[in-house]
């Protein structure tokens, strides 16, 4: 009889962590670039080199220092209902948010996974509860939702990365643009660099978690009067 190694995720802790990364999970990430459709205009990002750069800054700089830092402490205290720590984390995210499209993409995402978890088998009622005041971002809902699996907390921060990865680099391939062979370069490159960002993150210290990235904050300002453009951020 085959027993299950230690320390390996059980098969439908694999999964939901699949299907939190997913493209597919109804929470609209699709529908934002992150202020990369602004940087095809006004910083340069004109080409698979400038876009690959470009968003390996954005994995390193602001996703890994901000959002996957919230997810680390995140998951701990939702598994052990510290309540009082969720909420600061959200007040957190939302006041590192520098722009209007910013904060309502954190926050519109947060709802959708939220809805998705009233919906979904096995949600943890006292957990929804909770989030009635918040409402929680999308960091802090990705953490309710992989807290409910049994995957270790840098397992939950791998898949949250590679679905911001795989949703940026869609976001590259209609603004910029570029064909699938480019993008699939691009994610490579930034699925090399996930797990080094992942272990970085498991390590830091609340006072160093930040989100200074001004010029994210200026063109995402300038956005929001783009002329032309496909995405909501």
């Amino acid at each position: 009889m085959l027993t299950q190694p230690v320390g390996v995720l059980s098969a439908s802790s694999l999964i939901q962590l699949i299907w939190l990364a997913s493209p597919a999970l109804p929470v609209g990430g699709f529908s934002y670039s992150e202020g990369l459709e602004i940087a095809v205009e006004r910083a340069g990002v004109t080409n698979e080199r400038t876009a690959s750069d470009w968003l390996e800054d954005q994995l390193h700089l602001t996703l890994a220092r901000a959002d996957l830092a919230v997810i680390a402490q995140a998951i701990p205290a939702w598994r052990s209902e510290d309540f009082d720590r969720i909420r600061q984390l959200n007040d957190w995210v939302l006041q590192t948010r520098e722009t209007s499209e910013l904060r309502a993409q954190t926050e519109q995402m947060g709802r959708s996974l939220l809805a998705w978890l009233h919906n979904h088998e096995g949600a943890n009622l006292a957990h929804l509860q909770a989030c009635t005041d918040l409402p929680p971002t999308y960091p802090v809902a990705f953490a309710l939702a992989a807290s409910q699996t049994q995957a270790g907390v840098r397992d939950c921060l791998l898949a949250y990365a590679f679905g911001w990865a795989e949703n940026m680099v869609q976001a590259a391939l209609k603004s910029v643009p570029l064909g699938q062979s480019s993008g699939q370069r691009i994610l490579a490159r930034l699925g090399g660099g996930i797990p080094a960002a992942v272990e970085l993150i498991m390590l830091l210290p609340d006072d160093a978690r930040q989100a200074f990235s001004p010029m994210l904050a200026i063109l995402s300002s300038q956005h929001e009067t783009q002329y032309s453009r496909l995405f909501r951020s």
